[in-house]
C-alpha cells in the first residue's frame, strides 16, 4: 500500500472555517501537512470536489493509480446511489469516512448509501478519522 487517495466531498474545502463547533478548526490542507508528515513514504494525494460527477468520475480513474481511497462524501453519502455504485465498480479498497459523528446528528444522517461498499467506516473523531483509516489500510 504505497499510494492513497482521499476524496472528499462537497463543502469539505471550507474545513476550518464553516460549522467549526462540528467540523474544528484545522482546514484540511493543513491537516494534509500533518498526514504527509506522519506517513511518511506513502505518497497520499487529496482531491476535492463539490460536484457528485467529479467525484465519480475520480473515484473510476483511482483504481489505476492508487492502491485505495479513503472517502468523505459529505452529504452525497445520505443521497448519492451513484457514488455507491461507483466504489462497488472498482477493485481497490475504500474507506467511508466522516469528521462529525453522523449518528449523533439529524436522523438523515444515519443512512449511508455508501457503506455497505465500503470496506468499513469511521465516524466521529474529526480529522483524526482520516488517520484512522490510513493506519488500516496499512495493516491490510
Amino acid at each position: 500500500m504505497k499510494n492513497i487517495l482521499i476524496i472528499n466531498g462537497p463543502n469539505l474545502n471550507l474545513t476550518g472555517q464553516r460549522e467549526i463547533g462540528i467540523y474544528g478548526n484545522i482546514s484540511f490542507i493543513d491537516f494534509l501537512d500533518k498526514l504527509n508528515e506522519t506517513f511518511q513514504g506513502l505518497n497520499i494525494q487529496h482531491y476535492q470536489s463539490n460536484i457528485e460527477g467529479e467525484l465519480i468520475d475520480k473515484m473510476q480513474q483511482s483504481m489505476f493509480e492508487f492502491d485505495a481511497v479513503v472517502l468523505n462524501a459529505g452529504g452525497y453519502t445520505h443521497t448519492s446511489i451513484a457514488l455507491g455504485d461507483a466504489i462497488k465498480a472498482i477493485d481497490i479498497p475504500v474507506i467511508e469516512v466522516h469528521i462529525s459523528n453522523i449518528f449523533s446528528r439529524e436522523t438523515f444522517r444515519h443512512t449511508s448509501y455508501l457503506a455497505a461498499s465500503c470496506i468499513g467506516t469511521i465516524s466521529g473523531f474529526g480529522l483524526d478519522s482520516y488517520r484512522l483509516a490510513i493506519e488500516h489500510l496499512l495493516k491490510r
